[in-house]
Formats: structure tokens, sequence, C-alpha cells
């Protein structure tokens, strides 16, 4: 029996209670297909990280549905504030430090003294959020270091039975993940590439945003390990020719290709496909493997070239 469920009234009502009752609901967001649990119920939480078979010393994403919120949730300042009310609802994730009574959220937050926090452009999450009561905490809703799930078939077939329901909300608009910035400090500092391009932050802020890798032994924030959404077949990035044999994914205009994530060069359309064309060669590569064009690293290139050197990175 399918744990895929359409979205109604009735199944928003059902997964609703389901994560107040300490279950795990997989949900759409304009990103990719999130993980969701109470973020408050430290057994729900800790079945997600086994659910993926993710270290849990990894922190992950609190999801929440009103700006207003975060100042119960969270320290802020002008500032967070500021970019919530610019980028929310929207692919964009800010680290802010945890109000120090909030010790329910430990495990989501790996122990660490911040929070990681944002509020999906989505309808059903937005939905979920709102009838469950209370933050979701979300990772991508797929095993630890595959590719990322844009629908909701990719969920069930990473996760099978791990999960308690998956809300079929089709596929995800955007494609990657979410941008994190830390706000922590004076200084605004970009820990992950996503959905919002670091120059559009700059240009709202009006300074300049700072790139951080972090450690990969001790991330700061999701999205930080060294090897992620990862294919099971060798990958191969930055390639202008591929080897015979090749699995070749093309972006742009390109004399053969298997795929192509954008055939006019866009970086909006590519970013859309990205995990789902990953996922494809996967199923279809050979022994050779799969290769991928060249990606401008500007706008949202910077995200999809996180994501291809993440997947391609051998230990």
């Amino acid at each position: 029996m399918s744990n895929i469920y359409q979205v109604n009234d009735k199944n928003m009502q059902q997964a609703a209670e389901t994560i107040k009752n300490g279950g795990l609901v997989a949900f759409p967001t304009e990103t990719v297909y999130g993980l969701g649990a109470n973020v408050y119920d430290a057994k729900a939480v800790a079945s997600i990280f086994e659910a993926k078979g993710r270290p849990t010393f990894n922190p992950l994403i609190s999801h929440i549905a009103d700006v207003e919120f975060l100042k119960e949730y969270v320290e802020t300042d002008e500032r967070a504030l500021a970019l919530a009310k610019r980028f929310w609802p929207g692919p964009f994730t800010m680290v802010l430090k945890r109000k120090e009574h909030n010790t329910a959220i430990d495990l989501a937050c790996a122990g660490l003294p911040t929070a990681t926090v944002r509020m999906p452009n989505h309808a059903v999450a937005l939905d979920l959020i709102r009838l469950s009561g209370v933050p979701i905490v979300a990772p991508s809703a797929n095993r630890s270091q595959t590719i990322s799930p844009t629908t909701a078939e990719h969920v069930a077939e990473s996760l099978g039975d791990k999960v308690d329901m998956i809300l079929d909300g089709g596929k995800c608009e955007v494609g990657v993940e979410s941008t994190i910035v830390d706000v922590t400090g004076k200084d605004v500092f970009l820990l992950r590439a996503g959905g919002v391009a670091k120059e559009d932050i700059e240009d709202f802020l009006q300074e300049k945003v700072f790139v951080s890798h972090g450690d990969p032994n001790k991330p700061s924030s999701p999205g930080q390990m060294l090897r992620h959404y990862a294919p099971k077949h060798h990958f191969r990035i930055n390639v202008e020719q591929p080897d015979d044999g090749e699995f070749y994914i093309g972006f742009g205009k390109c004399n053969y290709t298997d795929l192509n994530l954008s055939s006019d060069g866009d970086l909006h359309e590519a970013a859309a496909n990205l995990f789902a064309y990953m996922r494809l060669a996967d199923n279809m590569a050979g022994e050779k493997g799969i290769a991928i064009a060249p990606i401008p690293e500007e706008g949202l290139g910077l995200a999809i070239n996180d994501r291809i050197r993440r997947a391609s990175y051998a230990k």
C-alpha cells in the first residue's frame, strides 16, 4: 500500500495529527521535498536522523509559517527581520542565535547555540505548519548523501515506509535547496548557496556577503558535508566533451547530450531540473558513469555548482 497521499483537507488534517503525535511526514516545498517532524519532539527528530542515516552532528532547518514567530523562537535584530520580510516566504534560510530557555530543540540544532530557520514558499508546506501548530524541522526527504527529491515518487523510492505520510504536491519549482546565511555577527556569511542568489542579498543589504565553506566535520548548517547529493555512478563535472559511453548532462548549446538542464542556458530552469536529471542519469548510466557540462558560476549557478561538486566528491 502506497504512503503517498493527495493534498486535500482530510489528508492535510491527518498529516498535521501525524506531526503532533510524533510521526514523520514528507511534504513539498518550492525547493525540494522535506522530511518533517515536530521540532519540540526529540524522539520524532531522532527518527529523522535514523530514517535518513544522517549524522546527528549535522543540524536541521526549522520551518515556520509566520515572520512574527521568529521573535519567539530565536534572537532577532532589525537586519534579520528585514531579511525575513524581504525574502520570506522563499528559498532563504537564516542561522540565528537560539533563545537560552529553548532546550527542547537541542537535537534539531545538533547542540549548537544557533538555530537554522526558514519560511517555505509553498501553500502545502505553510498549511501543514499552521495546522500542526509547531515549527516543523525538515531536511530533504531522502537517504543521507543521495540525490535530493523533487517529487513524491522520489521520496517513496528513497525512504519507502520509513515515513508515515508523503503529501504529493507535484514537482518542486526551484529544485535546489535554500540559500543559508549566518546573521549572528557583524558580517553576513553565506554558508550554502541556494535558491536566492548571493547578489540579491547583497543588493538588498547594501553590504558584502562573505562566503564560508565551514567545517564539514562540524557543520554549522545543513549542506556543508563534503559528499552530498551523490549518485551511485562515477560523476565527472565541468566536462566540455564526454568520453565515449558516458551519460552526458548538458547545459546551453551542446552538440550532443543525453539530457540538457536548459538548452536556452536558463539557470532557473537548470536548477529546477538538476536533481531530477541526476536521478534519471543515475538510473540510465552504464559503466562509464555520468558527466555534466560546465555551469556559469553566477546567480543560481553558484548553488548548482555547489551541489554537483559535493555530488562528485570522492574520499
